[in-house]
């Protein structure tokens, strides 16, 4: 067996970045037909989806940002104003949100992570579902990630 030395470097690099990356999806596209097929589609790109209330001076009362890959939907973020929350506008902009997933980017699930104090019992009620559980992440707080369909 041949030994070899390998220079080991902990730097943020955005070329090497962008070369793994690109590495990597040559790779996971020659292990996937799903992914092949999936090569030079629309929903290969992920799309930007951001959803927003404003109150009546323009300002915002709450959002989210997530974006749209492979007929999924991935929120990233949902957030509403302290004094607004219970009454229902967060499930106004989630609903919004899907829906535009659903109907213009023909998506059909939906995807989030949340943490315990923040809002699983929120999105149970939005119809999601619990597909994962992360104990300690970060320690002393447990994640969770959920899933819908949507349609």
């Amino acid at each position: 067996m041949v030994s070899r030395m390998f220079r080991i470097e902990t730097e943020v690099d955005k070329q090497r970045t962008q070369l793994l990356r690109s590495r990597l999806r040559d790779t996971n596209t020659a292990a996937s037909p799903v992914l092949r097929a999936l090569r030079g589609t629309p929903g290969e790109r992920e799309v930007p989806l951001q959803v927003w209330a404003l109150d009546e001076a323009g300002e915002m009362a709450g959002g989210l940002v997530g974006h749209t890959w492979a007929a999924w939907l991935h929120v990233s973020y949902l957030w509403v104003d302290e004094p607004r929350r219970g009454a229902g506008l967060g499930a106004r902009i989630l609903s919004e949100t899907e829906r535009i997933a659903h109907e213009e980017r023909d998506c059909v699930g939906s995807r989030l992570e949340t943490w315990g104090f923040q809002a699983p019992g929120f999105y149970r009620k939005q119809g999601y579902e619990v597909v994962c559980v992360i104990p300690d992440y970060p320690p002393g707080i447990t994640e969770y990630t959920l899933t819908k369909r949507l349609g």
